[in-house]
C-alpha cells in the first residue's frame, strides 16, 4: 500500500490570537485534498483548543510535546490524557530542540513516545544529527541510535510518524540537499527492515524536517523514501500551502 504524504506545521513558540487566526484562515480558503495528503499542524499549547475550532475537519492538530507519564505533581507538563481530553490526535515528540536545550535523551524519548501511544494519541517522532556527526560521518549511527531506542518501546507503529530532521537544517536556511535527504530516509528504512520488521518497513512514514520551503519543496517530495515534511517557520507564512500541494508530485 502507497504511504499518504504527510504534512505537518510545526509553529513551534510563535503566534498571537490574532496571527494564529489569520494562518488557519489561510489554510480553511488552501484548495488541497485530504486524499492525497494527511496534514497536522502544531501550534502552542494555549492555542490548540482555538486551532481546533477554527480548522477545517479534514486538517488536524498536534501538540508540541507531552508529559512522560500520567498527569500529577509535575508543574508546567502537559499530559497525553489531556490532550486526549482535548480532543487532540496529535503530538510531536523528541523534536531537537528539546533534545538539545532540554537534553531529553533518547531513552526519556522512547518512553514519552511509547506512552503518549498508550493513551492513543498518533505520534511524530523526532529524529537527526548534528552538524558535528555528520561531519565526523556518524549521521546513521546516531539516528538508528535515536530510532532503536523508540523501537525498544514501541510494539506498534501504525500511530508513527518518523521525522528526520538534521539538526545543522533547522532555522538555519541550509537544507539536505535531495540525494542527502534520501540517502539518510533509505538507510532508516533499511534499518527499520533489519530491527522491526519489513511490513513496518514499507509502511512508516517517513518525514523530512530542515528548513523546508516553497522553493524548495518539490524537489524534495520526489525522492522515492521522503513521505512528507515537518515545517518550522515557513508553516507560519502562506507558502506552507505550497508545501502541502508538493504532495502531488507523488502522483505523478
Amino acid at each position: 500500500m502507497a504511504r499518504k504524504f504527510f504534512v505537518g506545521g510545526n509553529w513551534k513558540c510563535n503566534g498571537t490570537t490574532e496571527e494564529v487566526k489569520k494562518i488557519v484562515t489561510t489554510l480553511n480558503e488552501a484548495e488541497v485534498s485530504h486524499d492525497v495528503v494527511e496534514v497536522v499542524v502544531s501550534p502552542p499549547f494555549v492555542f490548540l483548543t482555538l486551532v481546533k475550532s477554527l480548522l477545517r475537519s479534514d486538517f488536524h492538530v498536534a501538540a508540541q510535546n507531552c508529559w512522560v507519564r500520567k498527569g500529577g505533581a509535575f508543574t508546567g507538563e502537559v499530559s497525553a490524557e489531556m490532550l486526549v481530553n482535548l480532543g487532540i490526535p496529535w503530538v510531536i515528540i523528541g523534536h531537537s530542540e528539546r533534545r538539545a536545550l532540554l537534553n531529553e535523551s533518547n531513552e526519556f524519548v522512547g518512553d514519552k513516545v511509547a506512552y503518549a501511544l498508550s493513551q492513543g494519541l498518533k505520534v511524530i517522532a523526532c529524529i537527526g544529527e548534528t552538524l558535528e556527526q555528520r561531519e565526523s560521518g556518524s549521521t546513521m549511527a546516531v539516528v538508528a541510535a535515536q530510532t532503536k531506542a523508540i523501537a525498544d518501546k514501541v510494539t506498534n507503529w501504525d500511530n508513527v510518524v518518523l521525522a528526520y530532521e538534521p539538526v545543522w537544517a533547522i532555522g538555519t536556511g541550509k537544507v539536505a540537499t535531495p540525494a542527502q535527504a534520501q540517502e539518510v530516509h533509505c538507510e532508516l528504512r533499511k534499518w527499520l527492515n533489519q530491527n522491526v520488521g519489513a511490513d513496518i518497513a514499507a509502511s512508516v512514514r517517513i518525514i523530512y524536517g530542515g528548513s523546508v520551503n516553497g522553493a524548495n519543496c518539490k524537489e524534495l517530495a520526489g525522492q522515492p523514501d521522503v513521505d512528507g515534511f515537518l515545517v518550522g517557520g515557513a508553516s507560519l507564512k502562506p507558502e506552507f500551502v505550497d508545501i502541502i500541494k508538493s504532495a502531488t508530485v507523488k502522483k505523478n
